[in-house]
């Protein structure tokens, strides 16, 4: 690590040699000056890491330098050094965005507090989080393996989540790749017991957690009963880790109220898992109840195009004519827009649903633009271009509207989520079978057994049977699959990207959160 420069302005430099040699003698380079002019002629000539500014100096005020100094390193850290704490003079430079004060006389241990909690706090928190997952490692190793229920999988799950958030702040990329390994396994495991038990719980609904087609009437409805509007903001394809890095936004608005997670049925893609959500019912249900409106992947046309329809009849069968309930689908800019402008008008209902498609739009694009995989190459990317996308988006806007009125019930959640794909698996299937990488449906398919968990009886699983012997085939982890004919090339055309339809933590366990007025 480099030495750290100080720049110290202060009149009386001569008074503060003590310090200065304190210093000096704990491995920092000091560069002092006398006046505000010197100081800021030392920030464009000389590397310096933070500075210390006094007040009061002859020439340019302690306010004026901080300006200018400012101008020129916005980001660079000044502490001030006062001989009071006068109430207007501190909002000036805490509105110039001073990083700390001190009150002269500046004692020594005062100074390295400032010193280590504004340069090295980074290096500290890096060393702290790392030492936390060490002690951590184990005990999470432990519940991979012994993890037997869907509450606990969900709990290690957001357990990872919050490991791998934590390890990405602190930077420390021999840990984070420890990690990686430590998720890998975790999916490992989390597929076996997705396969052991997946089936039985659509037998045995007591048995089973919150899923895509149950989770309106267990964890929505309820809230009907208040009288203020619920609002579902459904964004779809939405990981739990994505989420964790919005919700601070929406917390600065609307107070939480609950925070928990469901499970996506199989297949973790829009047309079942968002279809079952709005229809309260399994995908083979919604075929048998709506033959005119379902449609198989082999069938042309869209396949999310009447979930208001499923919607509204579910309100019915619960609750007759007594709701009065909106959908909202933006697929694009101008129906965002749209939706800004007219977000309080809603408020006259009892539930409005708002299904917002921008990350799985921009899963897809990644897939097929250079330019996105730059700008999202990993996890961390992939989340910090959500959290920018949202704050800056239509939707945002108008939950900060939202907030301003009468209260209201907001539920934060998604239909799926999405898992980087790495490994290949070769699969032959004919024309016929759907072109999702992460599952397929068909007949005649031919795959590597150790690869997919398979479903020959489809109705066991809830699914519609195109054919007499369609059977369903889901990738396991983060395998993708992938036609022998041109091999090669959709191996590098598809590896690296985010995709869903299969069997893994990001993609079955998701976020649900209530939240309230302020």
């Amino acid at each position: 690590m480099h030495t750290v420069n100080i720049l110290w302005a202060d009149d009386e430099i001569e008074m503060l040699k003590p310090q200065i040699l304190f210093l000096e003698q704990k491995g920092y380079s000091v560069i002092a000056v006398t006046n505000g002019q010197d100081a800021i002629e030392k920030c464009k000539s000389q590397p310096v890491d933070i500075v210390f500014l006094d007040e009061h100096m002859p020439g340019i005020s302690g306010l004026e330098t901080l300006a200018r100094i400012k101008a020129i390193h916005a980001s660079l850290p000044i502490v001030m050094v006062t001989k009071n704490e006068e109430e207007n003079i501190m909002e000036e430079a805490i509105g110039g965005q001073i990083a700390d004060y001190l009150i002269k006389p500046v004692k020594t241990n005062q100074i390295l507090l400032t010193l280590k909690k504004l340069i090295e706090n980074k290096k500290l928190v890096s060393q702290k989080t790392t030492a936390d997952y060490q002690r951590e490692f184990q005990k999470i190793f432990s519940s991979i393996q012994s993890s037997q229920s869907h509450e606990e999988w969900s709990e290690l799950y957001q357990q990872l989540v919050y490991w791998e958030l934590a390890l990405e702040r602190s930077q420390t990329q021999d840990m984070r790749e420890v990690f990686a390994l430590q998720k890998q396994e975790a999916n490992v495991e989390f597929n076996k017991f997705i396969m052991k038990n997946y089936l039985r719980w659509l037998k045995n609904s007591d048995d089973a957690p919150v899923m895509s087609h149950t989770v309106m009437e267990k964890k929505i409805f309820p809230y009907l009963k208040a009288t203020k509007p619920v609002f579902i903001i459904l964004i779809d394809n939405l990981r739990l880790d994505q989420w964790k890095v919005i919700q601070p936004v929406i917390a600065d608005s609307f107070r939480l109220v609950e925070e928990s997670t469901y499970y996506a049925i199989l297949p973790t893609a829009t047309h079942y898992c968002r279809n079952a959500f709005f229809a309260g019912m399994m995908p083979s249900e919604i075929a048998e109840r709506f033959p005119a409106l379902w449609k198989n992947d082999e069938e042309e046309g869209g396949k999310n195009l009447h979930e208001e329809d499923f919607f509204k009849d579910l309100l019915k069968r619960k609750f007759r004519n007594d709701i009065k309930a909106q959908y909202i689908k933006i697929t694009q800019h101008q129906d965002a827009k749209l939706l800004e402008s007219n977000i309080i008008n809603y408020l006259n209902n009892n539930i409005v649903s708002i299904v917002y498609n921008f990350i799985d739009m921009l899963s897809h694009a990644r897939t097929e633009l250079e330019v996105l995989k730059e700008l999202a190459n990993d996890e961390a990317a992939y989340r910090s271009l959500t959290l920018s996308w949202f704050e800056h988006s239509p939707l945002h806007n108008a939950l900060k509207k939202l907030a301003q009125k009468k209260e209201v019930t907001l539920i934060f959640t998604t239909d799926h989520g999405s898992i980087r794909v790495n490994e290949p698996s070769k699969c032959i299937a004919d024309r016929t079978t759907t072109t999702n990488i992460r599952y397929k449906t068909g007949k005649n398919l031919n795959f590597e057994p150790k690869d997919v968990f398979e479903i020959k009886n489809p109705q066991d699983a809830g699914l519609p049977r195109s054919f007499v012997s369609s059977t369903y085939i889901f990738a396991k982890e983060d395998k993708f699959f992938v036609y022998p004919n041109n091999y090669n090339h959709f191996v590098n055309y598809f590896k690296n990207t985010f995709q869903h339809g299969g069997i893994s933590l990001e993609e079955i366990i998701i976020p649900f959160a209530v939240y309230t007025n302020r």
